[in-house]
């Protein structure tokens, strides 16, 4: 796959929010992590608002397991309350990501080099990532390395196909779709002998809009081009 690569990212604990369960103030993960969740790592690895990372698979490589924990979160008027939150326990996954330029940019257009973006972004991932790296929620503390997508044993590698239902697929930002408008895509999820393939964006039938919002400008004057 052109402009690719390929990661492992694991750590103690995951968080995947559905988002159901922030109505009441508890948290509960989903099962498995969302193609937002996992961009957002790749984009913590190497990310430029020319642009646009891609995941196109994840491969789950220990057992689901949940765990739940009192904890006390601030309250939007001030002090803590108590909650429960839900998380996934000692999660690891294999990740193929790849980058395509962000055609919505024109003003980018001056730092489109593919092949100085793919040799930073390959070095990044080579230093665990330029920015953090969490699984789902900040208090998940993560470590990213690179791999070979197919190796090594995953714990569903011999099961059929598990369906997990609809969930979130991810979030429509206007510098990636040309719309001054946030929407929030849904789809049904499977996973097959461990891997979950993701649709691109675009070919998610199940958007709904959030809110309106414009995309931020960049240019020569807030952005040095990969050469410099």
């Amino acid at each position: 796959m052109r402009n690719a690569m390929e990661f492992k990212v694991y750590g103690n604990y995951a968080l995947f929010t559905d988002p159901l369960t922030k109505l009441g103030g508890e948290k509960l993960s989903y099962q498995i992590p969302t193609y937002q969740a996992l961009k957002g790592i790749a984009e913590s690895i190497y990310w430029k608002p020319t642009i646009i990372m891609y995941i196109d698979a994840v491969r789950v490589m220990k057992p689901i397991q949940m765990e739940s924990k009192g904890v006390r979160p601030i309250e939007y008027g001030g002090g803590n309350t108590l909650a429960n939150y839900t998380y996934l326990r000692d999660v690891e996954y294999h990740v193929r990501a790849y980058f395509e330029f962000n055609e919505n940019r024109p003003d980018m257009a001056f730092d489109r080099n593919e092949h100085k973006h793919h040799n930073i972004m390959l070095r990044s991932l080579k230093a665990g990532g330029r920015r953090d790296i969490f699984l789902g929620a900040r208090e998940c503390q993560a470590y990213a390395e690179p791999c070979s997508f197919d190796e090594g044993e995953g714990y569903y590698d011999e099961y059929d196909k598990v369906v997990f239902g609809h969930m979130v697929h991810g979030i429509n930002y206007p510098d990636e779709t040309g719309n001054n408008q946030m929407e929030v895509r849904l789809w049904k999820a499977e996973m097959d002998k461990g891997v979950i393939q993701f649709p691109r964006p675009e070919t998610c039938e199940l958007v709904r809009p959030v809110m309106g919002m414009s995309m931020k400008h960049f240019d020569h004057s807030n952005v040095s081009a990969v050469e410099t």
